[in-house]
């Protein structure tokens, strides 16, 4: 795991509680893990990975985004998604096969609408011509996947005209 990575699922696992571990799972009900940390603690930590880790770049930021979702812990699919939202003016359309990705693995809304509203929705709003289209292309093809997430997000994210 990379030295981000490793900073984030630490300060996750320190700020949780078993008793919100157990209320979350019980709320969300996925067959996902959960740590118990607060979303005030999943923000915070990747307020700190910036400061810490200055100057991440795409490359970086999108490889760290799939590290923290590779394992199926709640706390640390919504720090990826936190991650992208805050740095979404660096990703362009070639990221969408990342977030299908994510998306086809979210397994509750909990995680696919924050992702859809907060990176894949202002992701495509700031897309130019040639970028918009590709993703039109990729929406399309979304809204006829059999993953229901997938077609949610084609339903949800709207095109600039």
């Amino acid at each position: 795991m990379s030295d981000p990575g490793e900073f984030v699922d630490a300060a996750l696992q320190l700020e949780a509680t078993w008793q919100r571990a157990i209320d979350e799972e019980a709320r969300i009900g996925t067959d996902l893990q959960f740590y118990g940390a607060s979303v005030g603690a999943v923000r915070g930590t990747i307020r700190d990975v910036a400061q810490r880790y200055p100057g991440l770049g795409h490359d970086e930021i999108t490889a760290l985004s799939s590290e923290l979702w590779h394992p199926p812990v709640f706390e640390r699919r919504l720090a990826a998604i936190v991650l992208l939202q805050t740095h979404v003016r660096l990703l362009d359309n070639s990221d969408l096969t990342r977030l299908e990705g994510f998306l086809r693995d979210a397994r509750t809304p909990a995680l696919a609408d924050p992702l859809i509203r907060e990176v894949i929705s202002p992701l495509v709003e700031a897309l130019d011509a040639a970028g918009r289209a590709r993703a039109i292309m990729a929406l399309a093809r979304w809204s006829t996947d059999s993953n229901p997430w997938l077609r949610h997000a084609a339903l949800q994210v709207s095109l600039p005209e």
